[in-house]
Order: C-alpha cells, then structure tokens, then sequence
C-alpha cells in the first residue's frame, strides 16, 4: 500500500512540475509577442489615444473659434451694409 500511495504522490509532483513549466513557457510566449507587437506598433505612425483625444479637441475649439469669427463677420458685413444703404 505505501508503494501506491508513492506512486501516485510522484505522480502529482510530476504533474505540478509540469504545470509550473508549461505556466513559465506560457509566460515567456507572452513576454516574447507583446515585444514584438510594440516593435511592430512602434515601426508605424500610430497615435497613442491620448494624443488623438488632444488634436481632437484642439480641431473642436477652432471649429467653435471659426464659428464665432464667421458669425462675427457676418454682423459686421450687415452693419456696413446698413450704414451704405
């Protein structure tokens, strides 16, 4: 009975062993592909999230500052027409 019961306490080491080398080359293949994605990623003209949201909101405000500038103009236009007309 206590071969047995070595046998399988073997076993399960061998197993645990197995699954803590298979968990280190899981982690390794990780670390390996996200090197290469940030190689890859770094060799294109990507934008990084927070810089887009920045020239996003740089193009809003000079849309709104265009607005207000054309809206302005326009008023002036109407006053120079009224004081010729």
């Amino acid at each position: 009975m206590q071969s047995r019961n070595k046998f399988f306490d073997d076993m399960s080491q061998l197993m645990t062993n197995a699954m803590g080398v298979a968990q280190g080359a899981r982690t390794e293949a990780e670390t390996a592909m996200k090197s290469v994605m940030d190689r890859w990623l770094a060799g294109r003209d990507f934008v990084t999230r927070e810089e887009f949201d920045a020239v996003r909101l740089m193009a809003q405000k000079a849309r709104e500052e265009n607005e207000a500038l054309s809206a302005r103009l326009a008023a002036l236009e109407a006053a120079a027409a009224a004081k010729q007309g």
